[in-house]
């Protein structure tokens, strides 16, 4: 296990220096002009020029490359802002840790759900409930995040006035982001879950479960959705991931000021040193969640443990 801990982590380094390559180029070819974004739409030419030039615009692709993978690896700094002119890593720190309270609000409402919806799905396979919470499943599957956060504030916020329509700063005010993020993902592990225990409840060894007497719950919660839970593991380890990417959307939406947040204003000022650094910081939670997935099949599925040993 530990060696294929090491391995997966090794495998984390080029995987991180091709992000940063592709977001790199795609930063450099973008259209507009960072230093006339710094400068003003009313600063003279002088000023963009040497403003260009103290922020290294001017140089070769290739240079400006090399100096961002040269502070990044030697000195882990991530740059500095242009609009700020303050660290990078500063700005991430500050904003970080409410993306995660929002995507992890986000994940735990979303296995919760998923899980419970697809265990009664599978149990009622072909009924009534069945259908409904499949339904359900097709309608998360289809709305997107920004969408179903623009119906949730107007029911619960503008109609109902329930909730909060921003703000993340108490529970209330959690609540409606949360169901937001989550929904969608929710709507996937319900699938997944509900598939996975389709195929389990048919296996030889639920049946003789069943015919040795044992109890209703006992062969679910045990026998058949522990055995079921590697596909879900998965899926919900992919989602944790997607979340992220997810909370750009509904942190602008509920005006939260997250990472997500801080990416739409970046890009709007043209501000590439915290979209670069935004993106390899949520590259790196991502990896670092498949690798804890891939541990987890080790504790849950002792067969695949064997494989690692």
């Amino acid at each position: 296990m530990t060696k294929y801990i090491l391995k997966r982590l090794l495998i984390l380094i080029p995987t991180l220096l091709g992000v940063s390559f592709i977001v790199f180029s795609l930063l450099y070819l973008s259209p507009g002009d960072a230093a006339l974004a710094v400068a003003g739409p009313n600063a003279t030419k002088e000023t963009v020029d040497a403003i260009r030039e103290s922020l290294g615009l001017n140089q070769p692709f290739i240079v400006q490359y090399g100096n961002y993978l040269k502070n990044l690896i030697f000195h882990f700094d991530l740059g500095t802002s242009y609009q700020s002119g303050r660290s990078v890593t500063a700005a991430l720190i500050r904003v970080f840790p409410t993306t995660i309270k929002l995507a992890s609000g986000a994940l735990v409402i979303a296995v919760i759900m998923g899980i419970a919806f697809g265990i009664i799905a599978a149990l009622k396979k072909n009924t009534l409930i069945d259908s409904i919470i499949t339904a359900f499943g097709m309608v998360g599957l289809a709305m997107p995040i920004f969408w179903s956060g623009l119906l949730l504030i107007i029911v619960f916020s503008t109609k109902l006035k329930m909730l909060p329509a921003s703000g993340f700063s108490s529970l209330k005010q959690m609540i409606l982001p949360w169901f937001a993020l989550g929904f969608q993902s929710s709507a996937v592990i319900m699938r997944m879950t509900r598939s996975a225990m389709l195929d389990v409840l048919d296996k030889d060894y639920i049946r003789t479960a069943y015919a040795k007497g044992l109890s209703k719950r006992k062969i679910i919660f045990v026998h058949a959705l522990k055995n079921a839970m590697i596909p879900v593991i998965t899926t919900i380890g992919l989602q944790a991931g997607g979340l992220l990417g997810g909370s750009i959307l509904t942190e602008t939406i509920f005006s939260i000021p997250g990472i997500g947040r801080l990416m739409v204003d970046s890009i709007k000022t043209r501000d590439y040193p915290i979209i670069l650094g935004a993106i390899m910081l949520i590259a790196i939670v991502y990896s670092v969640i498949s690798i804890i997935v891939d541990i987890l099949y080790g504790f849950i599925n002792p067969r695949i443990k064997s494989e690692y040993k």
